[in-house]
Formats: C-alpha cells, sequence, structure tokens
C-alpha cells in the first residue's frame, strides 16, 4: 500500500486547510485510514481515524474544527481543518491499516502563522 498526502500549506490562524490521501497498490481490505501529526521536538500524535463504515474519532484537542471524511471508490480520505491555530503547526501524515499492518505516507507540512 502507498499513500500519497497533498494539501498542506501556509494558513494564518483562524483559516482552513483540507489534506487528501490517496491509496493505491493493494487497497483492497483497508479497513482504517487517518491522519496523525508531529510538531517539532513532540511526539506524533494521531489526530483523527474513520474506519470503512464511516466510524470516526477525533483526538480532544481538534474535535469540533477537524472533519475526517472517506471515498472508498478513490481509495482517498480527508481531513478538513477549520479554525486553525498556531499548535496546529505540525507536519501531518495519513496512514492506513489492512490486514494488522498500518502504512505511512509520507508527511505534509501545516504551518499556522498567528
Amino acid at each position: 500500500v502507498q499513500l500519497q498526502a497533498s494539501g498542506g500549506g501556509l494558513v494564518q490562524a483562524g483559516g482552513s486547510l483540507r489534506l487528501s490521501c490517496a491509496a493505491s497498490g493493494s487497497t483492497s481490505s483497508i479497513s482504517y485510514m487517518g491522519w496523525s501529526r508531529q510538531a517539532p521536538g513532540k511526539q506524533r500524535e494521531s489526530v483523527a481515524s474513520i474506519s470503512r463504515d464511516g466510524q470516526t474519532n477525533y483526538a480532544d484537542s481538534v474535535k469540533g474544527r477537524f472533519t475526517i471524511s472517506r471515498d472508498n471508490a478513490k481509495n482517498t480520505v480527508y481531513l478538513q481543518m477549520n479554525t486553525l491555530k498556531s499548535e496546529d503547526t505540525a507536519t501531518y501524515y495519513c496512514n492506513g491499516l489492512r490486514l494488522g499492518i498500518k502504512y505511512w505516507g509520507q508527511g505534509t507540512q501545516v504551518t499556522v502563522s498567528s
């Protein structure tokens, strides 16, 4: 499974960004897909995840501001990020779980200026 993320960039505080991540290769049986992030000097943390049937989970820090969605036909997961804060600045990584193995995409940088 290969995961290709896109959509990062520089945005002012209060603004919005939409990240996308397309899976290719052996995409059948990908159950959960999600996003994690890692800020400089900090550990990687899970941001949001979504099951194949659409059940979602969010980190408390992004609830009400971020929305994860998924298009199974396109093997793509999205992360709509609204009301961005400076503390959301990080490298964002998408991931996919298939048959017990978690695959990671390359990171995409999100920088929120205050």
